[in-house]
């Protein structure tokens, strides 16, 4: 590791590159029982290189607005090429998709117009103000789990997918009582990282409502033009 920190490496390009390997794996998801195999390690990659961004951010003090909101969009990125590929292919609901997809949506809305009055994302001055928000938000603990989350499920899913389906599956043909095992644990690890990517954003959604309700009771700017005027 302390190569690369004496290389040209920033953590936003270590972003683009956690990026470039997430969507390399999910391509090869569904290829056969090797590529599955072979994208579950870079599934591995992918989340070590996205600890990785922030460490190399703290060590060489190259933390940045533009990386934070970077950082953000490889996580939003990652979240819903995994599980939309999961959904299309019957592993998991189409509704988890779409909650990673709203959920996002709404938090990194909320978050722009925190931004815009001024309060960034982290440190003291961050538009959260509770302390509980910033521990489930903010802090290491809460971060490193969630990615953890996420990893184990992405993960498993790529192992069934290599196990008990396609053509050539580590497994062949599974009993019945088994596969029901294996599927319902699947269930229960995708909607517990769901769960848990609900309550990690529920600090943004209440404490942001501040800056909407601000927003929207502001005065209109006047423009010195008349309606219709180019």
């Amino acid at each position: 590791m302390a190569g690369i920190f004496d290389t040209g490496w920033t953590p936003n390009k270590i972003t683009l590159l956690r990026v470039a390997v997430g969507f390399a794996a999910v391509s090869l998801f569904g290829r056969g029982m090797w590529a599955n195999l072979f994208a579950v390690a870079l599934t591995v990659a992918a989340i070590a290189l996205d600890a990785l961004d922030g460490h190399l951010a703290r060590k060489k003090q190259m933390a940045t607005p533009l990386g934070a909101q970077l950082d953000v969009l490889g996580d939003r990125m990652i979240e819903n090429v995994y599980f939309t590929y999961f959904a299309v292919v019957g592993m998991v609901s189409l509704w988890l998709p779409v909650l990673f997809f709203a959920r996002g949506a709404a938090t990194d809305f909320l978050r722009g117009l925190a931004l815009k009055a001024g309060h960034s994302g982290w440190g003291a001055n961050s538009m959260l103000q509770t302390w509980w928000g910033r521990a489930l938000v903010a802090s290491r603990w809460s971060r490193g789990s969630y990615a953890a989350m996420k990893c184990l499920c992405f993960c498993y899913l790529g192992l069934e997918l290599a196990l008990t389906r396609g053509p050539v599956a580590l497994l062949g043909s599974v009993a019945g009582d088994l596969h029901m095992t294996i599927r319902t644990l699947a269930h229960v690890l995708t909607w517990a990282t769901a769960a848990f990517c609900v309550v990690r954003g529920l600090p943004v959604l209440i404490e942001g409502w501040k800056y909407l309700a601000r927003t929207t009771a502001a005065p209109p700017r006047k423009t010195g033009m008349a309606r219709g005027t180019a």
